[in-house]
């Protein structure tokens, strides 16, 4: 593995930045300091730029195995290292679900040949398969997760009794999709009743609305505050969710924690005109006040950590009908240039960016040697340049379904390095594609 040298560059670390060089070894950060030398090693001058920690996503759907036609495992970790991306945890809904140990274990080895990031795989929980979910290994799996509403295959989780036996059982964190399905169902029987089959996208979020996903949060909160479990709940979509937990306890002590994804942090109900189906998410993207609700959650440290729900369909899925059209889209590329392209704004500091897209899911995951920049912890490290800008098109994205919803944007920074357990796997729109990256191991 190659040695290389990063010379003068801004690192943003632990609330704090400094002009400092850092030497990788072994896969590793060997060093830290001031005018470091190091014979034979591949220099790098950072000066004028920023290194940051490399965003660990805590949620992907990268489609693998069974709709491979929508993305896999390589495209699509391509295109999350060419967004500064260098850990995922990917979601149980492939095909099939996975619902045993054993189809787990497959997923990791398709990771272990194809995977340019470091990798984790969540364990699937449904209606039956609390045994096999009771064998997760706290060590080698990111958490199990539980989709508490809508779902495909056979992961709806609407059995009392089951998410008793999950809450209270659960060797490790416990992740939640919360959206009520019976509330979901009562509204869509209502707009179907008024308009017949020319529902549009802007009746999505009124259809899984704010109550929906607030009912189905508060049963979550109240289930692991009964059964004590380490719950984490996904993409918070509403400002009422906010009120359900906690900012006054450190986050290596909560139990209960919270997640905000990139498009209910961008977009609001006034950019389904434009946007149309390729902003269709389940929760849907709600008004604005939810919008800059959840944007406060996460700078007030109620909500603890920012992902991206990457979720590709082709483009055909997504040209067809709003009923028709499937939930979901690419984020994986663009979530970090999206949040740069906040802070320019003003929104966002880039402590509180590095704090929300490493630092705490490190802490919150209890991940091994990674998300800090620290000496001995794994080079996972991503190069950003402020003043770089660049158009999105479908000509300059790396995900196999082609377009993205900020298709059309300018982000003013950009991504120039990428370093993935040491390997730098991404250069300014070039990859290194011979090195895979490790999966990932937790210290609980």
């Amino acid at each position: 593995m190659n040695t290389y040298l990063i010379k003068a560059a801004t690192i943003v670390n632990e609330g704090q930045k400094i002009v400092a060089d850092v030497l990788i070894k072994d896969g590793l950060i060997d060093k830290i300091g001031q005018n470091l030398a190091a014979p034979g090693a591949q220099e790098i001058n950072a000066e004028g730029q920023y290194l940051l920690p490399g965003m660990i996503d805590d949620q992907v759907h990268f489609r693998e195995p069974g709709l491979t036609h929508k993305a896999d495992i390589f495209t699509e970790s391509m295109a999350a290292v060419a967004g500064g991306i260098t850990s995922f945890m990917e979601m149980p809904n492939t095909v099939p679900n996975t619902l045993t140990q054993e189809l787990l274990a497959d997923k990791y080895d398709i990771a272990a040949q194809t995977s340019l990031a470091n990798y984790s795989f969540y364990m699937g929980a449904s209606n039956d398969n609390i045994e096999e979910v009771l064998k997760t290994d706290p060590k080698n799996v990111c958490g199990i997760k539980v989709f508490m509403g809508s779902s495909t295959g056979n992961m709806l989780v609407d059995n009392e009794k089951t998410l008793e036996n999950i809450f209270s059982k659960a060797p490790i964190l416990v992740a939640t999709h919360c959206e009520d399905e019976e509330t979901i169902r009562h509204n869509l029987a209502e707009y179907k009743a008024n308009y017949g089959d020319d529902l549009t996208i802007e009746m999505h979020p009124l259809i899984r609305s704010a109550e929906a996903c607030y009912k189905s949060s508060s049963l979550a909160v109240e289930l692991a505050k009964r059964y004590q479990t380490r719950l984490h709940i996904l993409h918070i979509s509403t400002a009422k969710e906010i009120s359900l937990f906690d900012n006054t306890i450190p986050l290596k002590d909560k139990k209960i924690t919270a997640e905000a994804c990139i498009h209910h942090l961008w977009f609001n109900d006034k950019d389904y005109a434009s946007k149309g189906n390729f902003i269709k998410w389940n929760p849907a993207v709600k008004n604005e006040d939810d919008q800059k609700g959840v944007l406060a959650g996460v700078l007030n440290d109620h909500i603890d950590v920012i992902a991206t729900d990457h979720a590709p369909h082709t483009l055909a899925e997504k040209q067809q009908a709003y009923a028709q059209a499937p939930s979901g889209g690419p984020l994986v590329q663009h979530a970090l240039p999206a949040l740069l392209e906040m802070h320019l704004q003003g929104k966002i500091s880039l402590e509180k960016i590095v704090e929300k897209t490493a630092h705490s899911l490190a802490i919150c995951f209890d991940i091994e040697k990674r998300g800090f920049i620290r000496e001995g912890y794994w080079a996972d490290l991503v190069l950003v340049d402020l003043n770089d800008p660049w158009k999105v098109t479908k000509l300059n994205n790396f995900y196999k379904c082609g377009w993205s919803p900020f298709d059309g944007d300018t982000f003013k920074a950009s991504i120039t390095h990428t370093f993935v357990s040491g390997n730098l796997a991404y250069v300014k729109g070039k990859f290194t594609t011979d090195q895979i990256g490790k999966r990932l191991t937790f210290t609980r």
